[in-house]
């Protein structure tokens, strides 16, 4: 029986299911904030169940591949979407912050001004 370990939890499940119902069913969510309201319910469309998977698992499906080429995902960042992406031993699961899960740098998406002054797109911040 593969094992998912996910927000410091290990989660035992059966090889071949779906990371997102393995998720669901232990009382997680691979969704962040109201995305765990507003999403596609498994569908593959919007993209808000990525996530970081480390660990043997199906290969990306046409529908996920198709989302992940849309903003504010970006195909080569490696994130699955858990909807899409099926158990096949065990494994290592990430969600990362925003609405979609897609700041894996540790970027939260705010433009918030950084301690140079300067905002997160790196502008200089006008002294008034």
């Amino acid at each position: 029986m593969p094992t998912v370990h996910f927000r410091g939890r290990e989660i035992e499940c059966d090889r071949g299911d779906v990371l997102r119902d393995v998720l669901r069913a232990a009382g997680e969510s691979p969704h962040n904030g109201h995305s765990s309201w507003f999403n596609c319910r498994g569908g593959g469309s919007c993209g808000t169940c990525a996530v970081e998977v480390r660990g043997p698992v199906t290969y990306r499906t046409k529908k996920e591949r198709r989302r992940l080429r849309f903003p504010p995902h970006d195909p080569d960042s490696g994130l699955r979407l858990a909807c899409q992406t099926v158990v096949l031993g065990d494994l290592w699961v990430e969600k990362y912050p925003g609405f979609w899960g897609q700041h894996a740098d540790g970027d939260d998406g705010d433009e918030t001004e950084e301690r140079d002054g300067s905002d997160a797109l790196g502008t200089p911040k006008r002294a008034d």
